[in-house]
Formats: C-alpha cells, sequence, structure tokens
C-alpha cells in the first residue's frame, strides 16, 4: 500500500474511531453527566496509551529543527489534551441534543475544517504556512452546507 492510500485509510479509521468514542461518550453521558464521561474516557486512554508505550517501546523522536531547543519538548504542547477534555465533554452534550450522532459529527467536521484552513494560513501552532485557496473555501462551503442538510434533516 502506499503512503497517500495509507494515509487515507488511516484518516478515514480516525474518523470511524472519533465517531464511536463520540456516541459512546454520550450514552455514558446519559447515564452519567458529561463530566464524568470525559473522566472515564480520559482515564481508560490513559491506561491504552500506557500498555502501548510499554508493548512498543519508546522511539527516539527525529532530531529537531528551528529554534525549540533539540533536547526539550516546549511546556505548553502538554497542554494539547485540555482542547481533547473539552470535546469530549462537549461532544457528548451535544449529542444527547436535538442535533444526534449525526449532526454532532456533521457540525465538528465543519468546525475543524474552518480552523484547520485558517491554522494552516496563519501557521498556528508551528504548522507550515499555506494560502488559502478557492478550492479551500469551496470545501468548507460544502461541509458546511452539508453539515445543516443533516442537521436539518433530522438525520
Amino acid at each position: 500500500m502506499t503512503g497517500r492510500a495509507l494515509d487515507w485509510l488511516l484518516a478515514i479509521a480516525g474518523g470511524v474511531l472519533l465517531t464511536l468514542m463520540t456516541q459512546t461518550n454520550a450514552v455514558l453521558a446519559r447515564h452519567t453527566d458529561a463530566l464524568y464521561a470525559s473522566w472515564a474516557a480520559h482515564a481508560i486512554g490513559a491506561v491504552v496509551a500506557l500498555l502501548l508505550v510499554l508493548a512498543i517501546g519508546r522511539r527516539r523522536p527525529p532530531p529537531r529543527t528551528g529554534t525549540d531547543s533539540p533536547n526539550r519538548t516546549p511546556r505548553w504542547y502538554y497542554l494539547g489534551g485540555i482542547p481533547g477534555a473539552l470535546v469530549v465533554v462537549l461532544s457528548a452534550v451535544a449529542v444527547n441534543s436535538e442535533l444526534a450522532l449525526a449532526g454532532t459529527i456533521a457540525l465538528m467536521l465543519t468546525g475543524q475544517v474552518v480552523f484547520g484552513t485558517a491554522a494552516d494560513r496563519l501557521g498556528l501552532l508551528h504548522t507550515p504556512r499555506r494560502r488559502v485557496t478557492a478550492m479551500d473555501l469551496a470545501v468548507a462551503g460544502c461541509v458546511l452546507a452539508g453539515s445543516v442538510l443533516i442537521v436539518l434533516g433530522g438525520a
């Protein structure tokens, strides 16, 4: 399998797993509350991550370039889990609303595409800057339109 095909497959698998995670957290939140569902998901995720690290072993990271110290990750990078925790809580609440699973995932995708385009343009979080094209705007518009159809159509 070529690198590009594998990238596509991994991205699709990630989307499926994100949807599965969102649904299971929403069901747990329905029986408990959204904050408890988030804590439970992250505790289980931490255990699984630890087991994977122990099973696979820690690989050396590639050499760093740029202004960052070659031996240290900036401490603020470790704050990346905060948005993840908020996603779990907010999605659990949204799935248990009139949006349901399909509407929640569609609107989350819209937010990801819009923010991703802005991050590419502005070079946020050390991503390479990329010019926003008319195609990028058309894609964002199509995703938004599709999300509106899913939500209003009651899917």
